[in-house]
């Protein structure tokens, strides 16, 4: 199976910018036994095993970060299988609500809101034969 581009990238990004920020990760992808190859191959595999066909990124981060910590794990065999990258949904109306910086809400600017109650005209009653 040869991985989309997209999808080598995202993985390499991901696992470089963890080694940056985790000394204790750093030597784990150092590691001459394991590669970007079959790192791609043990998610293929992983994925297979689930029967599922959409995952959240960090569910595939997750699986790359094990491929490399996890000594137990050698070089699985490739998969004929194709992947989708999609890009993330754009926001709608809807789905979030706009930034207010906290500076917006303070006391200063909140302002007390009165209750209006509509003046209400009484009702007139009309008068039947029995009421006279």
């Amino acid at each position: 199976m040869k991985a989309s581009e997209k999808f080598k990238t995202a993985i390499e990004n991901y696992l470089s910018e963890k080694a940056q920020n985790d000394a204790v990760f750093a030597p784990a992808l150092a590691k001459q036994s394991k590669n970007l190859e079959s790192c791609l191959n043990y998610i293929f595999g992983e994925v297979k095993k689930t029967g599922e066909c959409a995952f959240d990124n960090q569910e595939i981060f997750d699986m790359a970060e094990k491929y490399y910590s996890d000594d137990s794990i050698g070089r699985p065999a490739p998969i004929q299988c194709r992947v989708a990258v999609s890009p993330p949904a754009k926001p709608d109306l809807f789905s979030t609500a706009p930034a207010v910086s906290e500076n917006a809400v303070s006391e200063n600017t909140v302002k007390k809101t009165e209750t209006v109650t509509p003046s209400v005209k009484p009702v007139q009653k009309t008068l039947t034969l029995f009421d006279l």
